[in-house]
């Protein structure tokens, strides 16, 4: 499901790069595309959560069977057929390399947030990097890389990977931590926090649709900067969040948030696949959708770290006398575990166990919402500082050469 999944972005978006060839209509129809996603994301737990309340989980699988037929039927009817006359060999060495190089990383980071700084682990993750090294030094010598490291040599596609990255690390992270806030420390059903979640893919939708209207007077480095600087409030707000809140201070936030993203999703994405070459607008449009995965991977990965780390340390001390060793051990280890732990328990054991539980669990969860102010906040200063020192460049006065 993966690996075919994987295929429908840097298609779709090499596809959008050949069927419009002025920016400002690419600029628009990927908007539309990233505002489609967004939808879908919505829809999807919606649906999702209401085949688990009235069938089996495995449901959930079968709600892409229908889909894909449609697609099937529909693709090859109203798509027009692109083809590269020289695509080059796929090379499964290196597509085995990536992997080798992040599945190492992403297991060594949480077995480090779950049972400390251990030989394994730590050797885990240097095992990731020196992979990721050989992988680089690989597509340095191939005649068909996987992955063409000379666009890197622009700035504008640097900035605009980077800024995918690190954006959608931060929001694939929140994302993971508030789904599970809402059903575990605020109690509801997966129907339900499937509702309260659809309100942040509005805010995905309005800024990926605005943005390619505002950057046609603004250069688009300026909106994508005050997009995530806006985005950085929505994670101070969502820091604010308690134990105990009301449900649309967490939907509030978590709305400026992705409003403040949307517009940097749209443009990054169209200065990836815009700043490329025609003939390699497939390998761009394959960065744009790699590189904000690897940052979703990792971020689900170090901040859920981060609040299991958070949660632990305050369990520590935190599980109330008299509850069982066997119970105790669990509700040490997560949220999940002490829900279910403390289900048998007399509610003279189990309700303080829970409010210690989820009292330690939206701490963690603040903690991950103050280090995703500060990452936003960052990456805003680094795109705004690029945006403006050109722009300061251009208006400098020309130097006059001395008269000889």
């Amino acid at each position: 499901m993966g690996v075919a999944g994987a295929t429908l972005m840097p298609s779709t978006l090499s596809l959008t790069a050949a069927m419009f060839r002025d920016a400002h209509q690419r600029a628009v129809a990927i908007g539309v595309i990233i505002a489609s996603v967004s939808g879908g994301t919505a829809i999807g737990p919606l649906v999702g959560g209401w085949l688990l309340e009235h069938f089996w989980w495995g449901s959930a699988f079968l709600l892409a069977v229908p889909v894909m037929v449609v697609l099937l039927v529909a693709g090859p009817l109203v798509l027009p057929e692109h083809r590269d006359p020289r695509p080059g060999r796929l090379d499964l060495g290196s597509a085995a390399l990536a992997l080798l190089a992040v599945l190492p990383v992403v297991y060594g980071l949480k077995q480090i947030a779950a049972a400390g700084l251990t030989a394994a682990p730590a050797g885990a993750v240097i095992a990731g990097f020196v992979v990721a090294a050989l992988f680089v030094r690989r597509q340095r010598v191939l005649a068909d890389p996987l992955i063409d490291l000379g666009l890197f040599s622009d700035r504008a596609f640097r900035t605009a990977v980077a800024t995918l990255t690190f954006g959608i690390f931060v929001l694939w992270g929140s994302n993971y931590a508030i789904a599970q806030y809402l059903q575990l420390v605020a109690g509801l059903s997966p129907l339900h926090a499937g509702l309260w979640t659809a309100p942040s893919a509005a805010g995905v939708i309005a800024g990926s649709l605005l943005a390619p209207r505002i950057a046609r007077r603004v250069p688009p480095a300026v909106v994508i900067g005050v997009g995530l600087a806006g985005s950085a409030v929505g994670y101070l707000v969502l820091a604010t969040v308690g134990p105990v809140d009301d449900l649309v201070h967490i939907v509030v936030g978590a709305v400026v948030v992705s409003a403040g993203l949307g517009p940097m999703m749209a443009l990054a994405t169209n200065m990836v696949v815009g700043s490329a070459p025609v003939g390699r607008a497939g390998a761009a449009a394959s960065i744009s959708s790699t590189a904000p995965q690897i940052g979703g991977a990792f971020g689900v990965a170090v901040l859920g770290s981060v609040v299991t780390a958070v949660y632990r340390h305050a369990m520590a001390a935190a599980v109330p006398a008299g509850v069982p060793d066997g119970v105790a051990h669990a509700a040490r280890d997560n949220l999940g575990a002490a829900v279910a732990a403390a289900r048998p328990l007399p509610d003279v054991l189990a309700d303080p166990l829970l409010t210690a539980a989820r009292a330690a669990f939206t701490s963690g969860f603040q903690v991950t919402a103050v280090v995703s102010a500060v990452l936003m906040g960052l990456t805003a200063a680094l795109v705004l500082r690029r945006a403006i020192r050109p722009a300061a460049a251009s208006r400098a006065p020309a130097r006059r050469r001395p008269a000889r």
